[in-house]
Parts: C-alpha cells; structure tokens; sequence
C-alpha cells in the first residue's frame, strides 16, 4: 500500500490574471482611465503568470547585499540584487508606472498609473519602493526648474538603465528620498545634516540619514539644515565631472518584510547637493514628494488586501474538510466575504484618490478632497493591511504558516505601509492639520460623502456623527484617530454606496458603520449575500 497519496491539496493558483478584479476595473473607468483597460490587462497577466511570481520569490529569498569597498579596498559603495530584482524593476519602468502621468498629457494618467501599480504590485512588492519614489519626486524636483527641465524626461524615460554613471549619460534614471534621522524620524525639524552654500551654487552636504531606501538609485531628494533653516536639495550619485558623490551606505536595515528591497542608513561626506525650492522651505517642498508616495502607500496595502482575499478564496474553493469544500462552510464563508469587502472598500476609495490626483492641478476642490482624503485613507486603509493579511493567512490553517505558501511574505510586508511616509499618528494629525489650515477641504469632504446621502441609513447616521465629532474640538488631538478613523469609512461608505456592489455596499454599511459586526473579520450579520460578494475574488 502507498503511504504518500497526496491527495485534498489545493491546486497552483499560478497563473492567473491579477487584473481580473471588478472594483478595480470598475474604478478605471469611472475615473475616466478605461482607455488603459487593454494595458492593465495584458500586464494583469504578466504579473501572475508563473515566471513573474517565481521572480518575486527569488528576489526576496536573495536579499540585496552591501559591497562597500572592492578587492583592492577603494571605497564603491554598491549594493548587489538578485538578476529578478533587474527584471521586475525594467518591466515597471517599461510600464511606465515610474513616471508616466508626468510625461503623458492624458486625461485619466495618474488613475491608469495607479491601477497597473496597484496590479504589477502583486508580484513582488520591495521593487515598487523604488518606483513610487521616482515618480513621486517630480513635483518636487519642479520647485527648481532648471534641475527639472535637466531631469524630468530621464526620470520619465521607459528605459531601465541600472548603473552607476553620470545621471545626463544614462538612458533612465531612478530616484529616492533621504529624510529621517535617528534623532528625529518623522519629526524631519530635528535633523543635523548641515548645508553650506558654495561660490557656484552647489552645497556642501554632510550629515548622517537613519533611513534611506533604495540607496542604489541615481539621486535623492535629502533634507538640511540650510543657512536659511531646514531646506530641500538634489543629491546625485555621481556628480556632472563624473566622479562619484561622496554618499556612503552604511549598512543595509535587515527588516521584518520588504526584504527585497534594499533599505539604508547613509552618511554625507562633504557631498554635493543643489537646492530645490528656497533656503528654510525643505518641507514644504519636499512634501509634494511625500504626498504622492502617501497615494503609493495606500495602493500598495490595498494590492495587499486584494492578494490576500483572492488566495484565501482560491484555497477554500478548493480545500475540503468535514466532508464540504471549505469555502461552502458557514464560518469559512463569513470570514471570506468580510475579507472581500474590505478588499473592495480599499481598491474603491484608493481609484477615487488616484482620480482625484489627475483633477487637482486644474479643479480646486478635487486639490481640496485629495488633502484630506489622503491623510484621512493613508491613516486608515494602511492600517487595516496587516489584520487582513493576518486573516487570511489563517484560512489556509498550518499550510498558510509555511513560507512556501507565499503568505508568510504577505504577512510580514502589511505593516510597512502604514510605517512608511508617517506612521498612523502622523496620517491622523496631519488630517486634522488639513482641517485647521485648509477649511476649503472638510467643505469638500463633506460635499463629496453628501453625494451618497439618502442611499443607505447607516451612512446618513454614520455622517451625521461625524458633524457631531467635528463640531467639538476639545481634545482633538486625544481624539485624532477616532474621528479620522470615522472620516475614512464614511469616505469608503459612500464610494461603495455609490459605485459598489450592492451586496458588498449593503454588508460594509451596516458593519463598519451600523455597528452590526464584531471585532474579528468573519463577524458579519446574518442575510448578507455572500455568494455575490466571493464571486468577486474569483480569479481562476
């Protein structure tokens, strides 16, 4: 007799389409991106095939490694990937998701950007770091024209070019952001790195940075403390004689995820850096990088949620205990459809902030929603992440424990995205600093959930409390995740209420908002149609 029979195992869910996804193709059109349609699909199914998912595992099982002198001991300063590492990095350039919305005069640019960076991100998700820092930092860099009419269509340039080399001989350009120090962290003020003006404009820079991702790429935007206070500049890898900038990595952070991606601590040896916007406005420059990373953070979590609930789908679809297909078990079917919901809440409201990116240049209360909106689902979406990954891991019972599996890796890179660009604190306060200094976006907040008024009652009631909540501002700041916490699922309410599946709107509702749910996923109230709600994360 065989005493191996492999038998009641979950098949491969590899290959699959990534971009086979309701809210997330519904959310393309409806804001005004159907034309990338044909795009997002061919690459949906370039990111789950089986060679793209074998190069995410490899390149997280062969982290980068730090060289920092070669054989004969001159100082290089270079950090070594994994051959997959190269390849994720030129399919996304190649895709444009670095860059594309600044070099595309197109209506819907940032909401197509948003959906294949939401979609390739399932593939590997330490190379996205990289990425979303290129094409964040060209609003920015914009504060000095010149260096941007220099820069910009490198940065926007379709072509992967990995080397260390002057930055105007290069096909490419990748870009990263050096903020943090040990001392301060999210508080930037406190930095040290000091910058002095020399005769031909340049600074000299010299300090010490406690994080700095992708300390590979071509140049950063780095804060320092100016003669004129805390200031923003540019600082290149190599500089325009061709010598190498004196920007000396540390080490590499050995993190809980990510592990891909190379992270750093860096130090500024008398290095070279130009000014971006004036002397004493470093933050408020460098915001406009952080602000577009912040939507990266949001969609990054969302991909998180969704990959997570297709698997879990895909594992009781097809796993059987207690003589019934796991996913036909009354509980297993309550956890997988609050999985769902909270897959579709995050992809919906994430498609509507990347919409409202490509209208803010040119309509002032989309700029106003977006200010608050950001914060307000940068604080709540991210934070959701690591619970869900959680959830779901546990779906696949022991087998969901194992690294093979996949969610392991799933698991331990949720809570990076609400660390990274402001922990949830600094999401919350920052909302409630938009309050204080731009009025103009509660009044468009409030205008855009009123759209939604009347559809549902636990949203009206859901609304309604939040005036109340807004109304005393004794002990906001006691009170900041509370009320921000209430504005992100109002937000998401009346995104699903509006465009959402009704089954998926219906159970969110009354959940989040009605209070007819535990503390738990898989505590949805009885009635809901969860039949409707698992199709959707059916993929295979």
């Amino acid at each position: 007799m065989p005493t191996h029979e492999v038998f009641n195992q979950v098949p491969d869910i590899t290959p699959f389409d990534v971009s086979r996804n309701p809210a997330l193709l519904e959310g393309l059109h409806r804001e005004g991106a159907g034309w990338s349609e044909p795009e997002l699909r061919e690459l949906g199914v370039r990111a789950g095939s089986f060679e793209v998912q074998e190069w995410g595992r490899l390149a997280n099982e062969h982290p980068p490694v730090l060289r920092t002198h070669d054989r004969y001991g001159h100082r290089i300063d270079e950090v070594e990937f994994h051959p997959h590492w190269h390849d994720l990095m030129n399919v996304a350039v190649s895709q444009g998701l670095h860059g594309s919305p600044w070099a595309e005069d197109r209506a819907g640019a940032h909401a197509a950007r948003a959906a294949k960076f939401y979609t390739w991100g399932a593939a590997e998700a330490g190379h996205m770091c990289p990425i979303s820092m290129t094409y964040a930092i060209v609003p920015a860099l914009r504060h000095n024209p010149e260096l941007a009419a220099r820069f910009e269509p490198l940065l926007t340039s379709r072509a992967y070019d990995f080397g260390l080399r002057e930055p105007s001989t290069k096909a490419g350009l990748i870009a990263g952001m050096s903020m943090t120090e040990k001392q301060g962290g999210s508080d930037v003020r406190a930095n040290t790195t000091a910058a002095t003006p020399r005769p031909d404009g340049s600074y000299r820079i010299v300090g010490h940075k406690w994080f700095t991702s992708a300390p590979m790429s071509d140049m950063f935007l780095t804060l320092a403390q100016a003669p004129g206070g805390l200031s923003c500049f540019l600082l290149p890898r190599v500089l325009p004689d061709g010598t190498r900038n004196p920007i000396r990595i540390q080490r590499l952070k050995d993190k809980l995820g990510n592990k891909s991606n190379a992270s750093s601590e860096i130090e500024y040896e008398n290095a070279t850096g130009w000014l971006v916007g004036p002397e004493g406005a470093g933050v408020k420059t460098i915001i406009e990088m952080v602000n577009m990373t912040r939507l990266d953070c949001v969609i990054g979590s969302a991909t998180g949620m969704r990959t997570g609930a297709v698997l879990a789908v895909h594992h009781a679809r097809h796993r059987e205990v207690f003589g019934a297909k796991l996913i036909d078990q009354p509980a297993m079917r309550n956890v997988l459809a609050d999985l769902v919901i909270e897959s579709d809440a995050a992809t919906t409201v994430m498609m509507r902030l990347a919409g409202a990116t490509d209208r803010a240049g040119s309509d002032p209360a989309e700029a106003a929603l977006r200010r608050i909106a950001l914060a307000v689902t940068k604080y709540w979406v991210c934070k959701r992440a690591p619970a869900h990954a959680a959830e779901a891991l546990e779906c696949f019972g022991g087998n969901g424990y194992a690294e093979e599996s996949g969610m392991p890796r799933l698991y331990r890179e949720a809570p990076l995205m609400s660390i990274w660009e402001g922990s949830g604190n600094v999401a919350a306060l920052d909302a409630l600093r938009a309050m204080g200094r731009q009025p103009e976006s509660v009044e468009a907040y409030f205008n855009e959930v009123a759209l939604a008024s009347g559809a549902n009652p636990h949203l009206d009631d859901a609304i309604a409390r939040l005036g109340k909540e807004l109304s005393d501002l004794s002990d906001i700041e006691y009170r900041a995740r509370r009320v921000i916490e209430l504005m992100a699922l109002v937000l998401q309410g009346a995104q699903l209420v509006r465009h959402g599946h009704s089954a998926v709107a219906d159970a969110f509702c009354a959940t989040r908002l009605g209070g007819d749910w535990g503390i738990a996923y898989g505590t949805l109230p009885t009635g809901v149609d969860t039949a409707s709600i698992l199709e959707r994360a059916y993929v295979a």
